[in-house]
C-alpha cells in the first residue's frame, strides 16, 4: 500500500516561476518512489506570472484541491490605479527610490500581515484540512514557504494532531529573508516573525533547506538539525533539447532583476568590452527574460551600446524557454547582494547547469553558488568589483563561441529530480 503526503503549497501551475517547480517536480516523482501525493493550494492565488504549460508535469490521477483565498493584493491593485500606477511590477518592489504610495504599500505589507499577505488563508485552511486528513488516512504533511502562512498552517495541524508526521521546506530563509529588509519593520514586527520562525522550526518533525548556507543559519535559529535538498532539473525537460549555432554571441538571463540583483556591474564590463573590441560589439547580443525593474530599463536605454544589444522579453512559458536554452552561448547569474547572498541557490542556476551551457556568475565567490560552479566545472562566478575579471570571463566565452569550442562535461546527476525526489523520500522514511 502506497504512503499518502500532502503538500501545502501557495504555487502551484498554471502559477510560473521556480517556487512552483521545486514541490511540482517532487509530486511528479514520488509515485515511483511509494508515496501518493496530494496537493492543497489557493484557488485564486495572486499571479505574478502564469505558465500554463506546467500543468502538463501534474501526474494523473493526483488530487488536487482548491480553497478560495482572500489577499489584500487586490485590493492594493486597485488602489494603485487609482492613484496612477497602472503597472505595478514585483521588482519595483525592492527599489530604494519608492515613491510615497509604495513605501506605505511596503510597510503595510511588513507590519499590518505577518508573515505575509496570506496569513488570512490559515484559519479556513485548517478547518478544511482537518477533516480532509482525518477522512483519507493522511499522515505525513509538507508546507513550503514562502510565503511561511504556509507553515504555519501546518504548525496549526501538528497542534492539534500530535501524531502527524510535519515537514517544512524552508525555500527562502524566514526572518533572516534580504526581502524583509525592504518593508520598513518596526521592532514589534521583527520580533513577531522571529517567534513565529522559531515555533515552527522547533514544533516541525523535519526541516528542509535549499542551500547549505541556510542550512547552518537555521540550525543556529533553532537549535536543530535541518536537511539539505537543493532545487535540480527535470532531465524530462531537456530531452529533444539540442544546440543549435547562433549567428550572434547570445548571453541571456532568466528571472528578476531588481536592486537586490543588480545586473549593472557587467553591463558595464560589457560596454567597455564593446568600445575595446569593435568585433565583439557587432556580434554580441543581451536578452533578459522575465520581470525587470523600470530603473534597470532606464539604464541600458541611456548608454547606446548597451542598448544597441540589450532586449527585454518579460515572460515566457517554461517550454518556450526550455528551446531557447539551445539557442545561448553564455547563460548570466546575477545573485543578489545581501547579508544572504552566500547561499542564494536559485532555481535557474540548476536548469542552466542542465542546458549545457557555460555561466558567468556575478555574486560572492565564496558562497553556495561559487562552490557549485566549481565543483561542476560549468562557469565563473566574480565579485560585483571584479570588473576586469567579467571582462576576461566574457572574453573567453567570446572566443569559445567563435571557435566553437564546447562546454566542459559536468557530472550533475545527483542534481536531477527523481534523485532529489529520493532524497526527499529518505527523509520521510527516516
Amino acid at each position: 500500500m502506497k504512503k499518502k503526503i500532502l503538500i501545502i503549497t501557495y504555487y502551484w501551475p498554471p502559477n510560473g516561476g521556480s517556487g512552483v517547480q521545486r514541490w511540482l517536480k517532487f509530486v511528479k516523482y514520488l509515485s515511483q518512489f511509494g508515496w501518493t501525493p496530494y496537493v492543497f493550494t489557493p484557488e485564486n492565488p495572486s499571479f505574478t506570472s502564469k505558465d500554463e504549460s506546467l500543468l502538463k508535469d501534474i501526474p494523473t490521477g493526483v488530487t488536487v484541491m482548491k480553497l478560495p483565498i482572500w489577499e489584500p493584493y487586490n485590493l492594493f491593485f486597485r488602489v494603485s490605479e487609482w492613484v496612477g500606477k497602472k503597472e505595478i511590477q514585483q521588482s519595483d518592489f525592492v527599489s530604494c527610490k519608492k515613491t510615497t504610495f509604495q513605501k506605505l504599500s511596503a510597510w503595510i505589507r511588513g507590519n499590518l500581515f505577518i508573515p505575509d499577505a496570506r496569513v488570512f488563508w490559515v484559519r479556513p485552511s485548517v478547518t478544511f484540512l482537518e477533516t480532509f486528513i482525518k477522512e483519507h488516512g493522511i499522515q505525513t504533511i509538507v508546507t513550503t514557504g514562502p510565503p511561511h502562512s504556509m507553515h504555519l498552517i501546518g504548525l496549526k495541524l501538528k497542534k492539534n494532531n500530535q501524531s502527524l508526521k510535519w515537514i517544512a521546506d524552508f525555500r527562502d530563509p524566514w526572518s533572516e529573508w534580504d526581502l524583509l529588509d525592504a518593508l520598513s519593520l518596526t521592532s514589534r514586527s521583527r520580533r513577531m516573525h522571529k517567534k513565529l520562525e522559531h515555533q515552527v522550526l522547533t514544533t516541525a518533525d523535519k526541516v528542509i533547506a535549499i542551500a547549505p548556507y541556510h542550512v547552518l543559519r537555521l540550525e543556529s535559529l533553532s537549535g536543530r538539525k535541518v536537511d539539505l535538498i537543493t532545487n535540480g532539473f527535470d532531465e524530462d525537460d531537456f530531452k529533444g533539447i539540442g544546440k543549435i549555432k547562433t549567428t550572434r554571441f547570445t548571453i541571456r538571463h532568466v528571472g528578476i532583476v531588481d536592486e537586490l540583483r543588480d545586473p549593472r556591474p557587467v553591463m558595464e564590463a560589457l560596454v567597455e568590452l564593446s568600445s575595446e573590441d569593435a568585433d565583439f560589439a557587432s556580434h554580441v547580443a543581451v536578452e533578459f527574460i522575465g520581470n525587470v525593474n523600470s530603473a534597470f530599463k532606464e539604464f541600458v536605454k541611456s548608454i547606446p551600446k548597451l542598448n544597441a544589444f540589450t532586449t527585454f522579453v518579460e515572460h515566457l512559458p517554461h517550454l518556450r524557454l526550455l528551446r531557447l536554452y539551445g539557442e545561448t552561448d553564455l547563460q548570466l547569474l546575477i545573485l543578489a547582494h545581501t547579508a544572504i547572498a552566500p547561499g542564494n541557490l536559485p532555481g535557474k542556476l540548476f536548469e542552466y547547469l542542465a542546458s549545457g551551457n557555460p555561466i558567468l556568475a556575478v555574486g560572492p565567490v565564496g558562497g553556495d553558488a561559487g562552490n557549485v560552479l566549481r565543483e561542476t566545472r560549468a562557469g565563473k562566478i566574480f565579485e560585483r568589483s571584479d570588473k576586469q575579471g567579467m571582462k576576461s570571463g566574457l572574453r573567453t566565452a567570446y572566443s569559445n563561441w567563435k571557435d566553437g569550442v564546447e562546454g566542459n562535461q559536468r557530472n550533475i546527476t545527483s542534481l536531477s529530480r527523481r534523485n532529489l525526489t529520493a532524497q526527499l523520500v529518505s527523509i520521510l522514511e527516516s
